[in-house]
């Protein structure tokens, strides 16, 4: 059975996960991700932000989507189960998906810590909303 997707939902938790990658990767973690990364704030400035954050939120965008679109289908109930839920994706596929990249590139394992708790929280906070919406 087609289940109607809801946009409000898609859309705030688009938004979320969007928000949380600033506080992340702004206050939280910015030096250390920077440094991990070898990145400079010289280089940093020379980036085109606008084209990085607009296609990041399209990226969000994607991902609460397909959260709305396949976790729909399963009906995961409460708020806590959407979370819940959408944690195990990050856990189950995102994070193990990066690990295997980081490991073939040498990155480094703080670099992972940082990125990987990133996804998790993302979508978890994605999930949240989407049990808030649904």
């Amino acid at each position: 059975m087609h289940q109607a997707i809801n946009w409000l939902a898609v859309l705030v938790a688009g938004f979320a996960g969007f928000a949380v990658g600033g506080v992340w990767y702004g206050p939280l973690f910015a030096k250390a991700w920077m440094k991990e990364r070898g990145i400079t704030m010289d280089a940093a400035k020379k980036v085109n932000m606008p084209l990085i954050y607009g296609t990041a939120f399209v990226l969000n965008l994607v991902m609460a989507f397909m959260l709305v679109h396949i976790l729909g289908g399963f009906h995961p109930g409460s708020v806590g189960h959407w979370v819940i839920a959408s944690a195990v994706i990050a856990l189950g596929f995102v994070v193990p998906a990066m690990g295997v990249n980081y490991l073939f590139s040498g990155l480094s394992r703080k670099l992972f810590a940082i990125d990987a708790g990133y996804w998790i929280v993302n979508f978890c906070a994605m999930g949240l909303i989407i049990g808030l919406l649904i």
